[in-house]
């Protein structure tokens, strides 16, 4: 079973994303300083129903970041999923595709609070059954996000731009499968306190396939931060995405995480 918008939901919704700014999809242009470390782990979980057909997907991603200098971060992140469904024999689990990014914050301007960042990302290829069964893609795929964060009154707001492909494995049953994907997200966030923020994320992003097929997919989520210590960021969210390619079909997600961030 190989279900092109699952994983596209999966990786919108709880990979590179969720690697982004706990719980949010769109990332922010922060790092982690020189020596600096976080580490980053939640719990994910989304349900879709389509034309009578239910879909959930629950996925424990882990990402570490280590700061190589003041502007720049290396990451590492890997997750594994498991995969339910109401079609029988359609349930799958495992790892899903290792990540490996940097983030460079390449622009800060202090007098305006605004600042910019780049972030390549490559995801290494997981076995042919693991990608038969969905849980990721059997070649390497790759992304570039650029980053803007802008400090304001309230808080702040931060917006991305991504594109990516994701690519297959050529086989005679599926020739040339790969998608080329481009993203466009942006997330206010207010700080309420010294404690907690509340963020809207919103975001909406286009899928076009190797055979000329084309969709797009939207998605609105609503997240909350508590801070019980500098260091540490506990993350909460849901979020709706809807998707053209499957009209009637809407996924709801959930997530759970916590950040910690150490020298």
């Amino acid at each position: 079973m190989r279900i092109s918008t699952l994983l596209s939901g999966l990786l919108l919704v709880a990979s590179p994303t969720a690697w982004a700014f706990q719980p949010l999809v769109t990332d922010d242009t922060g790092t982690q300083g020189q020596d600096g470390n976080q580490l980053e782990f939640s719990v994910d979980h989304d349900r879709e129903e389509s034309a009578g057909v239910t879909n959930s997907t629950r996925t424990l991603p882990f990402t570490y970041t280590r700061g190589l200098s003041d502007t720049l971060d290396a990451f590492v992140s890997v997750n594994h999923s498991r995969l339910s469904s109401s079609v029988p024999g359609s349930d799958a689990s495992g790892s899903g595709n290792p990540s490996l990014g940097l983030k460079w914050r390449f622009y800060e301007n202090e007098a305006s609070k605004m600042s910019f960042a780049l972030k390549p990302e490559l995801l290494l290829p997981v076995g042919a059954d693991k990608e038969a069964a969905g849980l990721g893609t059997g070649r390497s795929s790759y992304g570039l996000t650029l980053i803007l964060t802008r400090e304001t009154g309230f808080g702040a707001v931060h917006a991305n731009l991504a594109a990516g492909r994701n690519r297959y494995r050529d086989t005679l049953a599926s020739p040339d499968p790969d998608t080329s994907t481009v993203a466009l997200s942006i997330a206010p966030v207010w700080d309420l306190n010294d404690r907690w923020k509340l963020a809207l994320d919103v975001g909406t992003e286009w899928e076009r396939e190797a055979a000329g097929n084309k969709s797009r997919s939207n998605f609105v989520e609503l997240g909350a931060i508590y801070s019980p210590s500098k260091d540490l960021d506990l993350a909460f969210g849901i979020l709706r995405r809807s998707d053209d390619a499957t009209p009637g079909s809407t996924v709801y997600a959930a997530t759970a995480g916590i950040t910690w961030r150490f020298k």
